[in-house]
């Protein structure tokens, strides 16, 4: 039996209990800082997506090292979100915050710098360090600062930045790429971290756990080598191959330290760094799902849009990714919506109608898109899957939030972290492996008459072809014509497993999702039964 006292949560600048409530031009001031820390972090996920030819042209690296450079970043902030945002709500949220922000802030300016790819790369680690510090603890002041009438307003605007600041952040490193050189795609971010920086000492109150228990070490190590093996397989396989012993290896690591991880967390129970008791609630499991099966689908379907835009359209780096911006826009448009559809018809219905808007966009860009169709076969999907996904990624949070105590408010943002980096990851190597796949299958019956060398060049994928084209000789529009139409029955193949995927989260979430979902005061005393070893 535990005989520890219920945990305090302390929230004044100081770290002691009693300040309250802030007011409401504080608050405000308090939510502009998180989320503009927020897109610090979400602007470099995707950021250096669009310089990979520049990366490779300075440092003289192969493909495989620049995919390093950029998953090295994702790695590292994935691995370690659950034992940074536990070590946040014990420490203090504040001390967290500006701790991660000061060395994001100083990693990405060395990156910026970088004279080899060396240091590239250890900027990048601890690039990643930083924003796993940042990123659980904007959730966590947000949901431990606001009173419950406007924390769902609050993580709306949260949750519109979390979404639509990666296509935001692509827009202006494309723009910057484009005109000036990817090492100003450091600038951005840099310049967001000293805003953030300055605004958060100034109004940013502390927070902390006081819990009598001691910090779940073994939990916290078996969490990083769960979660790093898991994504690097979903990182790597598509590259490496799923079955070379790289990725079976690290593939068995990830599972076992999973299992472990599990295993280990039930003994703790409530002791534990994460309680996964509490997924046997509607709530967290059903915004955790949720949150999985919408981010992997949004990440497969950018997979997919981008080569459209840019080798079957012919369009620039800069115009791609600002053919994104309606859909994204319609996405934070509909996240701050959303808190008050939930109000008016339950986080469940709120819920459903978005997976069910965001599975008809897919479905009608699956039977739409055409390459003579251009831009407009895709817009009107696109403009419902936006809408769709910000009506279901807020509730969702919010019930991942509401699921655990005030106290453990890093841990269940750190928890809503990790489900959208897994979600990314799992869609990327997913959907665009059913893309690979259903061009290779489509594209050899139209490569009659087509000289060998450049067919099998065609065969790779749809920008080798359109590179090798010119050597195809009287062939070469018949090459290209063939690349485009294949890449487009791969793109359909893609989104129609997307809508499978999208068809059966909306039965799971109509028979099992949150409806109401019940915040635990923030002093509830533990269940009586829980117990350190």
């Amino acid at each position: 039996m535990s005989t520890n006292q219920p945990p305090q949560v302390s929230a004044d600048p100081s770290g002691a209990p009693g300040e309250g409530v802030p007011d409401a031009r504080r608050r405000r001031t308090i939510l502009i800082a998180v989320c503009i820390a927020l897109m610090a972090v979400i602007a470099s996920v995707s950021g250096l997506n669009v310089a990979q030819p520049d990366l490779a042209v300075t440092f003289d690296a192969s493909q495989s090292t620049v995919l390093w450079i950029i998953n090295m970043y994702t790695l590292s902030l994935a691995a370690l979100l659950l034992p940074l945002g536990a070590i946040g709500d014990r420490l203090g949220r504040k001390p967290m915050l500006l701790t991660g922000l000061t060395v994001f802030g100083v990693a990405s300016a060395a990156a910026g710098l970088a004279p080899s790819v060396e240091v590239m790369l250890a900027a990048r680690l601890f690039s990643g360090v930083g924003a796993a510090m940042i990123m659980p603890i904007t959730l966590a002041v947000i949901t431990s600062t606001f009173p419950a009438e406007e924390r769902g307003r609050a993580i709306g605007v949260w949750t519109g930045v979390a979404s639509g600041g990666g296509v935001l952040g692509m827009f202006l490193s494309a723009a910057l790429v484009d005109v000036v050189s990817w090492r100003w795609l450091f600038v951005l971010p840099v310049a967001l971290v000293m805003v953030a920086l300055a605004m958060a000492l100034r109004s940013v109150p502390n927070s902390r756990d006081t819990s009598g228990h001691a910090f779940d070490t073994v939990g916290a190590l078996t969490s990083v080598v769960a979660v790093a093996g898991l994504i690097f397989v979903l990182q790597e396989g598509p590259e490496r191959g799923w079955t070379t012993p790289a990725t079976l290896l690290s593939l068995v690591v990830g599972i076992v330290a999973a299992i472990g991880f599990v295993a280990w967390e039930l003994r703790r129970r409530a002791a534990a760094l994460l309680d996964v008791r509490l997924f046997g609630e509607r709530a967290l499991a059903g915004g955790s799902i949720t949150l999985l099966a919408v981010f992997g689908v949004q990440a497969g379907v950018f997979v997919v849009l981008f080569p459209f835009f840019q080798a079957v359209l012919g369009w620039s780096r800069l115009l791609s990714t600002l053919a994104l911006m309606p859909m994204a826009v319609l996405m934070m448009a509909a996240s701050g919506l959303a808190p008050r559809l939930a109000a008016r018809i339950g986080a469940r219905a709120t819920m459903a109608t978005g997976i069910l808007l965001a599975g008809a966009g897919l479905a009608l860009m699956a039977a739409v898109v055409s390459v003579d169709g251009g831009y407009l076969s895709v817009l009107p999907g696109m403009l419902a899957m936006g809408i769709g996904m910000g009506l279901s990624m807020t509730p969702s949070t919010e019930a991942i939030t509401s699921a655990l105590p005030q106290e453990r408010q890093g841990v269940a943002s750190a928890l809503n972290d990790v489900t959208r980096e897994f979600g990314t990851a799992l869609g990327v190597a997913l959907l665009g492996a059913l893309l690979s796949s259903g061009y290779r299958n489509a594209i050899d019956s139209r490569l009659a008459g087509v000289p060998e060398g450049p067919a099998d060049t065609a065969r790779e994928g749809v920008a080798n072809a359109l590179d090798t084209a010119n050597q195809a000789g009287p062939h070469a529009q018949t090459l290209i014509r063939a690349a485009q139409e294949s890449f487009v029955d791969g793109w359909q193949r893609a989104m129609w497993a997307g809508v499978a995927v999208m068809a059966a989260l909306f039965l799971y979430v109509l028979a099992r999702g949150p409806q109401h979902p019940t915040r635990t005061p923030a002093n509830e005393p533990e269940p009586a039964d829980a117990a350190t070893p």
